[in-house]
């Protein structure tokens, strides 16, 4: 149960942090095109979106047990604009046990 727990909190946090990637972006081209600038307040809130998300990643990669490809993959979205949306539709499907579960670790 606690498995199922850590990968429900990264999608949460997936999503949003998609977002605010998205945002600080659109931010960083406004601040230099006109003389709007939010790019301190989007860094912030994008920065801890995405500690939140590699704390949680580590924690769901730990309990699920997934293979080292499956937790590197994870990260890497979480660098690529619109990365997050793309983790938050793989994670909702392995939450509703459309991915095929990690094989349980053999007994030494």
């Amino acid at each position: 149960m606690k498995s199922v727990a850590a990968v429900h909190r990264l999608r949460l946090v997936s999503g949003p942090e998609g977002l605010s990637f998205l945002l600080l972006l659109v931010c960083s081209v406004l601040k230099r095109t006109t003389s709007f600038d939010a790019v301190p307040v989007m860094g912030m809130v994008h920065g801890v979106l995405f500690v939140l998300y590699v704390v949680f990643l580590a924690q769901a990669y730990q309990a699920r047990r997934w293979e080292p490809k499956r937790g590197l993959l994870m990260f890497v979205l979480a660098v690529v604009p619109t990365g997050g949306f793309f983790a938050e539709r793989m994670l909702a499907k392995e939450e509703r046990g459309e991915l095929d579960a990690p094989a349980p670790a053999a007994a030494a």
